[in-house]
């Protein structure tokens, strides 16, 4: 099962359960407090969402590693590149 399929089937297994204690149409009614957390709670899922990816980007951004060899060969690839197009009269 790939990861979109898990995070699809956890999706609709929440809304699920939060449909039927939402609208309950066949259960008793739930006390009034709870019944006013419930409504909104699918906005508050994608606000909790949005400031969990957005800490995670941070995170991978701050710890993200330089590849110092890599940039030194696509450097000396650069030079290559320039060095081979002057020979066709390109003008850096």
């Amino acid at each position: 099962m790939t990861k979109l399929a898990q995070w699809l089937c956890g999706l609709a297994l929440l809304g699920t359960a939060w449909a039927a204690l939402a609208w309950a149409p066949l259960g008793p009614h739930l006390p009034e407090p709870l019944h006013q957390v419930l409504w909104p709670f699918p906005a508050y899922l994608l606000v909790a969402f949005g400031c969990y990816s957005l800490a995670t980007v941070g995170y991978r951004v701050a710890t993200f590693n330089d590849c110092e060899a890599a940039a030194r060969e696509l450097q000396q690839q650069i030079r290559e590149a320039r060095a081979d197009l002057s020979q066709y009269g390109l003008q850096f």
